[in-house]
C-alpha cells in the first residue's frame, strides 16, 4: 500500500523514492510489524481470556507443564495480523511470490484455527484428527506448489540446488510439485512440533527468518547474486521484506511470550509460520539452507520420528519423551535452560547457513 503510494508521489516529492528501496522496506516492516505486536498484545490476551481461550495441557505431559493450564493460546492470530499488515503495507503487491506467501500463510493458519478451535471451544483435546489436518495442508500445499510451476520461466526456478556446489542444479521437471509439498508440510509440522516451551519456536523463527532475509536480498539483487554465484530470482527480494515483518512480529510475540508465557500462539500461528518460512526458502531456491538454519525444528521432528519408529518396531523409546525437549526436561533441565540452549543452538546455526553465501 505504501509502497505503490510512494510511487505516485515520487515524481512531486523525490524522498518517496526511499521507499523503492529493498533495505528501508526491510526495516519499516519490520518495524511495522514489531509495533502492531506489542500494540495489540495486551488487548489480545484480554481478548482470549474473555473467550476463555486457555491452553490445554495433556495430563501425559511433563508435571512442570499442568501449571500452563489455561494460559491465553490461538496468540499466532496476533503474529499473523502483524505479518499480513506490514507484508501489505511495504512490500510490492504486483510481485506474485508476495501473493503466494500471502495464501500459503492464510491456507496453514486456517487450518491451526481449525485444529485450536476444536481444542478450545469443542473442547477436544485431539483437534483436528492427523488425517484431516494432512489433508487440509496437503490441499494447500499442492495448489502453492502448482502456482510456483506454472509461473517458472527459468529451469533454475524449479531446479533442486546444493550449498557450497555452485555449479550443480538438479532439474526437478514435475517432480517440483511433490518436492514443494514435501517442504511446506514439513517445516509446518517441524515449527508445531517445536512449539512445546515458553518461547522455543518464537525466536528461533525470527532468527531463521532474518538469515533467509539476507538471502532473499541477495537472490533478488542481480549484482549480489553473480558476485556470490548464487541464481538471481526476479522479484524475490520482496521476500526479505516478508522475512523482516516475521521478525518484527515474532520479536512482539516474545514480549508476551517469554518465560512465564502469558500467550501461546497455537496451532494458528506454528503451522503457518513454518509454511511460510519453507515457502520463502522454496522461492529464493534455498531449501537445504533452510534446513541448516532450522535445525532445531529438524531435530525436534526426528526426534519424534525416532521415537515413533523405534517403539513400534521394538517396544522401547530413545527418549524419555518426544519432542526431544520434553526429553531435557525430564532429565532435570528447567524450562527456561532448555529455551535458552536451542536459542543458543539456532544462532549458531544461522551463522553456518550464513557462511555458505560465500562459501560456494
Amino acid at each position: 500500500m505504501f509502497y505503490h503510494l510512494s510511487q505516485l508521489l515520487v515524481d512531486q516529492f523525490s524522498i518517496f523514492n526511499a521507499i523503492s528501496y529493498v533495505t528501508l522496506r526491510i526495516i519499516l516492516a519490520a518495524l511495522t510489524a514489531f509495533l502492531v505486536s506489542i500494540c495489540f498484545g495486551p488487548k489480545m490476551i484480554r481478548l482470549l481470556q474473555v473467550k476463555q481461550m486457555g491452553q490445554f495441557v495433556r495430563d501425559d505431559g511433563p508435571e512442570s507443564h499442568f501449571k500452563k493450564q489455561g494460559t491465553p493460546t490461538m496468540g499466532g492470530v496476533l503474529i499473523l495480523l502483524s505479518i499480513g499488515l506490514a507484508t501489505l503495507a511495504w512490500c510490492n503487491l504486483s510481485n506474485v511470490y508476495v501473493w503466494i506467501c500471502i495464501f500459503v500463510t492464510a491456507g496453514f493458519g486456517y487450518v491451526g484455527w481449525l485444529d485450536d478451535y476444536r481444542k478450545l471451544i469443542k473442547k477436544d483435546p485431539l483437534g483436528l484428527r492427523a488425517k484431516e489436518k494432512y489433508l487440509l495442508q496437503s490441499v494447500i500445499a499442492i495448489l502453492a506448489a502448482i502456482w510456483l510451476f506454472l509461473i517458472a520461466d527459468d529451469p533454475l526456478d524449479t531446479a533442486l540446488l546444493f550449498p557450497m556446489l555452485k555449479d550443480v542444479a538438479l532439474p526437478l521437471g514435475l517432480l517440483f510439485i511433490p518436492w514443494v509439498f514435501l517442504v511446506l508440510t514439513g517445516a509446518s509440522n517441524a515449527v508445531n512440533l517445536t512449539d512445546g516451551l515458553d518461547g522455543l519456536a518464537i525466536l528461533p523463527t525470527v532468527l531463521v527468518a532474518a538469515g533467509l532475509g539476507v538471502y532473499a536480498y541477495v537472490t533478488g539483487h542481480f549484482t549480489f547474486a553473480e558476485y556470490l554465484h548464487m541464481p538471481f530470482v526476479r522479484g524475490s527480494g520482496e521476500m526479505a521484506i516478508i522475512c523482516g515483518a516475521i521478525a518484527g512480529a515474532g520479536l512482539g510475540f516474545l514480549w508476551f511470550n517469554a518465560h512465564p508465557a502469558l500467550v501461546f500462539m497455537g496451532d494458528v500461528g506454528a503451522l503457518a509460520l513454518g509454511a511460510l518460512l519453507g515457502i520463502i526458502a522454496i522461492a529464493i531456491r534455498q531449501e537445504f539452507v533452510l534446513a541448516i538454519m532450522g535445525g532445531i525444528f529438524v531435530l525436534e521432528t526426528v526426534s519424534v520420528a525416532m521415537q515413533v519408529i523405534s517403539y513400534r518396531l521394538t517396544g522401547k523409546r530413545i527418549f524419555r519423551m518426544a519432542p526431544i525437549h520434553h526429553h531435557f526436561e525430564l532429565k532435570g533441565w528447567p524450562e527456561s535452560r532448555v529455551t535458552v540452549r536451542f536459542w543458543i543452538v539456532t544462532v549458531v546455526l544461522v551463522l553456518i547457513g550464513l557462511s555458505l553465501l560465500k562459501l560456494r
